[in-house]
C-alpha cells in the first residue's frame, strides 16, 4: 500500500519567489522588527535568485548590522549591506593588503565591470569593491534588470566573457595572471560544460544532453557515447571559454582607458556604487 502511485513518488516544484513576491516575504520578515524608512521594491531588485530563507537571513542579518551600528532602527543601508554579506560573507576590513596586491585587485574588478558594461547580453553593474569579503579579495556585482527562466546561448557567453574580464585585465595590465581569478574560471568551466552537455546549445554536437554521464576526458567515463565523442564535448567546451575570453581580450584592449581610470578611482575609494561607475564611463550600457 506504501507503494501506490501518489505517495511517495509526487513531486512538489516550488519555485524560487519572482520580484513581487520577495517584496512580500520582505514584508513578512521585517514586521516584527523596528523599520525605519526603507524601499523594499529596490532590495527585492537586487535579490535576483534569493529564496524565502535566504531572505529570512538578510532581514536578520540587517537587523544584527543596525545593532553594532548603534541605530535604533533598520534603514536601507543595513538592508543593501546585508544582501552583500548573504552573497559573499562579512567584510575582512582587518586584512592587510600590500599596495601590489590592492593594484591587482582594482585592475582585476574593474575588468569584470568594463566588459560587463560594453556587452549587451551582461548584466550591469550595481556595485565594485576591493575591499575582502568571505574568500574573496574583492567583488564586482552584477544583478540582471528582471526575473528570467529562459537563457539564449549570447547571454551566457556574454556573462562568460565578463566573469573572464578580471582575468584578461590582469594580463592586458601586468602581462601575468594571479591566483585571484581561480574562483571566476571555476564557474566559466562549469557554465561551459553545461551549455555543451546539459543545455544543448553546441553547434557541432547539436541538441543532445550528455550532462548524467560527463567527465573530462583525462577521467574514467560511463555513458552511451564513445571516446571520440567525449574528446569533442572537451573541444566543445574549451571554443566555448576561448570565444568569451577573446571578447573580453578585445574589449579591454580597446576601452584601456576606462579600464585605467576605474581601476584608479577604486584605489582611491575602494567601493564604487553603479551611479559613480556610470558617471565615470559616461558612455551608455551596451544594448541588446
Amino acid at each position: 500500500a506504501l507503494l501506490r502511485p501518489g505517495r511517495f513518488d509526487r513531486k512538489i516544484v516550488l519555485d524560487l519567489p519572482d520580484i513581487k513576491a520577495r517584496e512580500e516575504i520582505l514584508k513578512i520578515h521585517l514586521k516584527d522588527k523596528k523599520v525605519g524608512k526603507v524601499n523594499l521594491k529596490q532590495i527585492a531588485k537586487r535579490t535576483v535568485g534569493f529564496s524565502g530563507a535566504d531572505l529570512a537571513n538578510l532581514c536578520n542579518e540587517a537587523a544584527i548590522l543596525t545593532a553594532r551600528r548603534n541605530k535604533n532602527s533598520i534603514t536601507q543601508k543595513e538592508l543593501l549591506d546585508s544582501i552583500e554579506k548573504v552573497l559573499l560573507g562579512p567584510e575582512r576590513k582587518t586584512k592587510v593588503y600590500s599596495k601590489k596586491e590592492k593594484e591587482i585587485a582594482a585592475y582585476h574588478e574593474a575588468g569584470h565591470a568594463i566588459v560587463a558594461h560594453y556587452l549587451p547580453y551582461a548584466n550591469p553593474v550595481e556595485k565594485i569593491s576591493i575591499i575582502s569579503r568571505g574568500k574573496a579579495g574583492g567583488y564586482t556585482l552584477k544583478l540582471p534588470i528582471e526575473d528570467k527562466s529562459f537563457y539564449f546561448k549570447k547571454e551566457f557567453i556574454d556573462e562568460l566573457a565578463s566573469l573572464l574580464g578580471g582575468w584578461a585585465a590582469e594580463k592586458l595590465v601586468f602581462n601575468d595572471v594571479s591566483t585571484g581569478a581561480s574562483n571566476d574560471l571555476e564557474i566559466v568551466t562549469e557554465i561551459a560544460k553545461q551549455i555543451v552537455t546539459k543545455f544543448g546549445m553546441s553547434e557541432d554536437l547539436g541538441p543532445i544532453v550528455f550532462e548524467e554521464n560527463y567527465k573530462s576526458q583525462f577521467e574514467i567515463r560511463k555513458g552511451f557515447y564513445s571516446e571520440k565523442i567525449a574528446e569533442k564535448i572537451d573541444e566543445e567546451v574549451l571554443k566555448i571559454i576561448n570565444e568569451a575570453k577573446e571578447k573580453a581580450e578585445k574589449i579591454l584592449k580597446e576601452k584601456r582607458d576606462k579600464l585605467e581610470l576605474i581601476a584608479q578611482e577604486l584605489l582611491k575609494k575602494e567601493v564604487l556604487e553603479k551611479r559613480q561607475f556610470e558617471k565615470l564611463i559616461k558612455d551608455p550600457k551596451a544594448k541588446s
